[in-house]
């Protein structure tokens, strides 16, 4: 035993020794410390050594120091080889580290000091991506949530800087995927027209819903709101006593929108379930529906010329519920918590 002990005292400084050269070599090769200011603090570093260094700290993802490698390089070589690369580089590292309007800012300058460069069109591109990223919520993977029921600034000037993307560069590459977002970004805008539009129906502004749910049809006349917006008109138009009105918004619903799911199996709109949800008070929530119900409109009927036939909500052969249209049936994503009775 005493042998033992002094052999096991004679290795502790060895494994000391050995544990403290592990540790130094294994912050050596850790990729996001370290050499962080390598390159940096050397002035004698040359222009490609350190657009190499900001390179590999680009691919390894650590954009902070990326970011802090391309401003040197921009700051001391502002005329050299890689100054436009670096200021192009520096947009997409600042989105990519979350920081969106100095992403937009670093877009705005390049546009605006290389307005012929040949990948001008990917600036305006990652410019137009921070303010569609900027829109997004921390909560969305988590918690579904509707993104129409936010703020839009945001959501406008992505659309506006993609829109300008497509009018300045049509043939490129960045186009496509543009397209697409602008979609979703007129879906969205539209929707949040729509929900003014309840805001007002909920209060009595049935002038001013109205004059929402017709801003949708002028501006977004392709968009999945565009069945929802007929129907806030019919039912604003019945409100005030317009039958006929009432009768035109209902005509053009059922002939262009025929599985709109309010309809019935005869043809009538039914907006019960849906005055329900949107005008109830505290008092009927709280007497879980027997006082203060709200009023609720008739169905709507079409009131044709003689001759014509309402069209009526087609059936599914085995008899299961009618697929709603395409244009009301647009999926959305769910999240973590989604099956929670009060996430929407």
């Amino acid at each position: 035993m005493p042998e033992q002990q002094r052999w096991i005292s004679c290795c502790k400084p060895l494994f000391a020794a050995l544990m403290v050269s592990f540790l130094v070599s294994g912050c050596a090769l850790w990729p996001f410390g370290g050499d962080d200011d390598e390159g940096v603090e050397d002035p004698e570093s040359s222009e490609q050594e350190l657009y190499r260094t900001s390179q590999r700290y680009l691919r390894s993802g650590n954009y902070t120091t990326a970011i802090s490698h391309l401003e040197h390089l921009e700051a001391r070589f502002p005329f050299g080889r890689y100054a436009e690369q670096a200021q192009l580089e520096l947009i997409y590292a600042r989105h990519m580290s979350l920081d969106h309007d100095a992403a937009r800012n670093a877009a705005d300058r390049f546009i605006r000091l290389h307005p012929n460069h040949d990948n001008v069109d990917y600036a305006y591109y990652l410019k137009g991506l921070a303010s569609y990223n900027k829109s997004a919520n921390l909560f969305d993977r988590f918690v579904t949530t509707d993104p129409s029921k936010r703020d839009m600034s945001s959501v406008r000037e992505a659309y506006a800087e993609f829109a300008q993307l497509l009018a300045r560069y049509p043939s490129s590459q960045y186009v496509p995927d543009s397209k697409q977002r602008m979609v979703h970004l007129r879906n969205v805008l539209a929707q949040s027209e729509l929900h003014v539009a309840d805001y007002y129906m909920r209060r009595g502004a049935y002038m001013a819903a109205n004059n929402r749910a017709r801003y949708v049809l002028d501006n977004f006349s392709q968009s999945t709101a565009v069945p929802d917006a007929l129907a806030v008109m019919a039912e604003c138009a019945w409100r005030l006593g317009l039958e006929d009105t009432a009768n035109d918004s209902l005509r053009v619903l059922a002939a262009n929108y025929p599985s709109y799911p309010a309809f019935n199996g005869d043809g009538e709109l039914v907006l019960a379930e849906r005055v329900r949800n949107r005008d109830r008070s505290w008092t009927n929530l709280v007497t879980l529906g027997l006082l203060d119900r709200p009023d609720v409109p008739p169905p709507l009927t079409l009131r044709h010329p003689e001759g014509y036939v309402p069209v009526a909500r087609p059936a599914v052969a085995d008899g299961s519920a009618p697929v709603e249209h395409e244009a009301t049936n647009e999926k959305k994503k769910k999240g973590w918590f989604s099956w929670l009775p009060f996430v929407e």
